[in-house]
């Protein structure tokens, strides 16, 4: 239920769910938030858009996650890159999502991916490229500035930033979720969620 970062040189930094009772102090980094700015709780995902396990989560939790606490202005969702190296198109789709977010696209371009992850797992660099440049292109973005965004490793910096944080949070995995700085590891069920928002929500 995680993927554990194979050559940081960091060391796991807990079992599966474990939830330490210290909080974690983790920012919300570059990204839109998804949701109302004031609501109480503040759920945050280190993730990588190849992750099986990430996918696990957008197809299992996260729609109901947003039904029951964000339409409800309960929770905010922030979205940070922790692409693993052993993923070829991990660093590749963070650029993506980044070039998307150029053009106010970012979560609409994070839905595409992980529906469609299965057009990128594993897949040669040209067509990891030609994939990305697709979606956006089905998402009528602007493709020529869109290309030259990805092609130009645009926002490197960015996606640097937020794994440079993730790694200093204590992240060695993915998925990884920080809700209020209670950390939550792995693709849990949606009851693992529930429990640590509802506490928090009191």
């Amino acid at each position: 239920m995680l993927e554990k970062n194979q050559s940081s040189g960091l060391a796991p930094q807990g079992q599966t769910g474990e939830t330490p009772s210290e909080k974690v102090d983790v920012k919300g980094g570059q990204l839109p938030v998804f949701g109302q700015q004031n609501a109480k709780v503040t759920m945050i995902e280190f993730s990588d858009f190849e992750c099986p396990f990430c996918k696990s989560y957008f197809d299992q939790t996260l729609s109901q996650i947003k039904k029951d606490y964000v339409d409800k202005g309960l929770v905010k969702l922030y979205y940070r890159h922790f692409p693993l190296d052993f993923h070829p198109a991990a660093m590749p789709a963070a650029l993506a999502s980044e070039c998307a977010n150029e053009q106010d696209k970012f979560w609409e371009y994070h839905d595409k991916i992980f529906t469609e992850q299965d057009k990128i797992s594993g897949k040669t660099a040209d067509v990891i490229a030609t994939q990305l440049k697709l979606f956006a292109q089905e998402l009528g973005l602007n493709t020529s500035q869109f290309d030259g965004c990805l092609d130009n490793t645009k926002f490197q910096a960015n996606v640097d930033a937020d794994l440079n944080d993730g790694r200093t949070a204590g992240v060695s995995g993915t998925p990884t979720f920080f809700i209020n700085g209670n950390r939550l590891v792995g693709a849990q069920p949606y009851a693992s969620f529930k429990a640590l928002i509802d506490e928090e929500l009191k």
